[in-house]
């Protein structure tokens, strides 16, 4: 409700509906343009590594698309709800993510000294182009909803993160202790464990809260972009295994439209890669040397693949092949807990079922 209001607000306000009633349109799109130079650098070069350096933030913004597949496990009636769930993630994209990017490029132009304040919410796009418009008290209004949302995605994350820790525990690859759950089947340690890594928040509080914030980014975007790594290679390998078991796709529950096979998983693959290499490119160039950086933008990079090499070569375990893959463990279970809902009733129950 938050991100749909500030894009109809934004619409309004580019049009010439603020106090001020001037219209905006596309005036920064001209000046000072879609691409600004990278520091010092001009010409192409400069406004390509504009473009570049942005894209681990960009990245930042759309993790966390990928929280539908983690909550299947806990999902009722799941053969239903996760696939109607993943349908609505693409409108969310389409338009909250890059709408909501469109109308910030509208109201805001890139060298808006407001934008380099630091980490807070004053910070905002959204409560600048208010703040500009002369719209008194909504900034402050804006800035709450804005936490609410925060509050929101953190609780998400917690979710996520501490169901990873509680499915390793079940797997035995990580300590039995993550596995201990309530009565009513609530991972209590692995919440615990994930909620102690929130103090670093902390962190900004000091004279660097600029600083430390982009670090968090960062560190946050690499282990991102890794997870995503991790599930184009695991549809890799889930697609190599359906081929040499002659397993139909159309036989799985749901599926895209977009029948690409395992190239778009290796398109998506490759170009994460190079998006992670070259994350943090900036600290090579002339007197740009910061330790902080390097560590934050390379630390994921390097311990993804040392925990998972140093797992094999403790445990042992060798490479399954595509023709070992299993398929049917606890697939009777899921099929037994698939159930036809009954359809809507009234007006309101169709709506409230298109919503959610």
């Amino acid at each position: 409700l938050t991100i749909t209001g500030l894009i109809i607000l934004g619409i309004v306000i580019t049009s010439g509906g603020g106090p001020d009633h001037h219209s905006i349109g596309f005036q920064f799109w001209r000046h000072p343009g879609p691409f600004t130079q990278y520091n010092d650098i001009t010409g192409s070069k400069g406004r390509f590594l504009g473009f570049w350096a942005v894209l681990t933030q960009a990245a930042f913004s759309y993790i966390g698309t990928e929280i539908v597949a983690i909550a299947a496990g806990e999902a009722r009636n799941p053969r239903r709800n996760i696939p109607r769930a993943i349908k609505k993630v693409y409108i969310r994209i389409l338009l909250f993510y890059l709408g909501g990017t469109f109308i910030i490029g509208l109201l805001v132009p890139s060298t808006d000294p407001s934008l380099r304040l630091g980490s807070g919410v004053g910070k905002s796009p959204f409560v600048i182009a208010i703040r500009n418009a002369g719209i008194p008290a909504l900034p402050s209004i804006i800035n709450a909803c804005l936490l609410t949302a925060a509050s929101s995605a953190a609780s998400s994350d917690l979710y996520t993160a501490s169901r990873a820790i509680y499915g390793l525990a079940l797997t035995r690859s990580a300590p039995q202790v993550f596995a201990r759950t309530t009565a009513r089947g609530l991972p209590y340690v692995a919440i615990g464990f994930t909620a102690l890594f929130g103090a670093l928040a902390y962190m900004s509080l000091s004279k660097g809260a600029g600083n430390v914030f982009n670090y968090l980014v960062d560190l946050s975007a690499a282990s991102g972009l890794l997870t995503w790594l991790g599930i184009d290679i695991l549809y890799i390998r889930f697609y190599a295994g359906l081929k040499a078991q002659g397993i139909s796709r159309s036989s799985l529950p749901w599926t895209s439209r977009f029948n690409t096979g395992a190239a778009a998983a290796w398109y998506s693959a490759v170009w994460i890669v190079v998006i992670l290499f070259f994350s943090g490119f900036n600290v090579f160039l002339d007197d740009s040397w910061d330790v902080g950086t390097f560590v934050t933008d390379y630390l994921p990079i390097w311990l993804f693949p040392v925990l998972w090499v140093g797992w094999k070569l403790v445990k042992r375990t060798h490479f399954m092949r595509a023709d070992e893959m299993d398929f049917l463990s606890g697939l009777e279970e899921v099929e037994a807990a698939s159930y036809d809902e009954p359809p809507p009733k009234n007006f309101v129950e169709r709506v409230w079922r298109t919503i959610m």
